[in-house]
């Protein structure tokens, strides 16, 4: 009897494994951190963030272990004034993989460089949907930042399967905006703390104004990516569909976040895409590619000729 009720306890743990959404690999660096601080208190952190993602239910899904999120999470510490207290940078990375391949395609490449939390050794992280401030807001900003991101890898990844995906998540990610811990020095969740930060960033994704953008994610994975399979002419041509969209939005919403948020690690997927492209539709595509992403401009130039 004792058997029965181990291997039903076992298969109910396992199950519960499952369920979680994300495969998430956080890397805590702290060589910018004195010496003063054990450098095992880093070691510990790294593992406990990654048990925060991993192990916490951030949807009513279910996900088999094929259909996680594949993520990463680099959080670069720098020690402060105060005890306990690091900033840091924290760069965030998800992909999603691309119908009959092995190959994984990056949805989100974005690094946030506002993050500032209080942190002990073994201090438990602890996070509450409906209460994301807790009594100390340098405490709750890592447990909210972390969350705020968990929530949009996961409405990013839905997004690109599914029209108009991912939405549940999205406000998920702006309550947490709404709610976030407010203290000194404590920045990026407000709109007065810059131009691209958490409150633009998810404002962006539920602003009607910019409904065109779900219309970007969903056609460049599911109508593009997705079909390269089975006609590579057919799906090249919808990824300069999406390109054709993304100038007109552009055209008319000029200077927005999601636009760069977008174009953030895609350029040499682009490039091997349209590479293969008829001269004109090459062309095309690396005129659009850049006029709106500049920074890689110069190489859609001489890689795109």
């Amino acid at each position: 009897m004792n058997r029965i009720f181990a291997l039903l306890f076992a298969s109910m743990l396992f199950g519960n494994v499952q369920a979680q959404e994300l495969n998430a690999r956080v890397t805590v660096v702290a060589n910018r951190v004195g010496t003063t601080v054990n450098k095992s208190t880093f070691l510990t952190l790294q593992t406990a963030l990654t048990n925060f993602l991993n192990n916490r239910k951030w949807s009513s899904e279910t996900y088999k272990p094929g259909e996680k999120i594949d993520c990463n999470f680099l959080l670069n510490l720098e020690q402060t004034s105060e005890q306990n207290v690091y900033s840091a940078s924290l760069t965030i990375q998800s992909a999603r993989p691309v119908f009959n391949t092995s190959y994984l395609s990056p949805i989100i490449n974005f690094k946030d460089d506002n993050v500032i939390f209080k942190y002990q050794e073994f201090q438990v992280l602890e996070f509450n949907d409906n209460r994301v401030s807790g009594s100390d807001a340098l405490v709750s900003n890592l447990t909210a930042v972390m969350a705020y991101y968990a929530n949009l890898v996961i409405a990013f990844d839905k997004l690109s399967f599914a029209a108009k995906g991912g939405d549940s998540h999205f406000q998920k990610a702006q309550n947490i905006v709404n709610n976030a811990p407010d203290g000194r020095g404590i920045t990026g969740w407000k709109a007065f703390d810059g131009v691209r930060n958490r409150y633009w960033l998810v404002e962006n994704m539920l602003n009607s104004r910019y409904n065109v953008m779900h219309d970007v994610y969903y056609n460049y994975y599911r109508q593009g990516l997705d079909k390269m399979f089975d006609d590579e002419n057919v799906a090249r041509n919808e990824l300069l569909n999406v390109l054709n969209l993304l100038n007109g939005f552009n055209s008319e919403n000029p200077n927005t976040m999601i636009n760069q948020f977008f174009f953030q690690g895609k350029s040499n997927e682009l490039i091997k895409i349209f590479s293969k492209a008829k001269p004109m539709e090459k062309a095309r595509a690396s005129e659009l590619l850049q006029k709106m992403d500049i920074t890689n401009a110069t190489t859609y130039k001489d890689q795109l000729k």
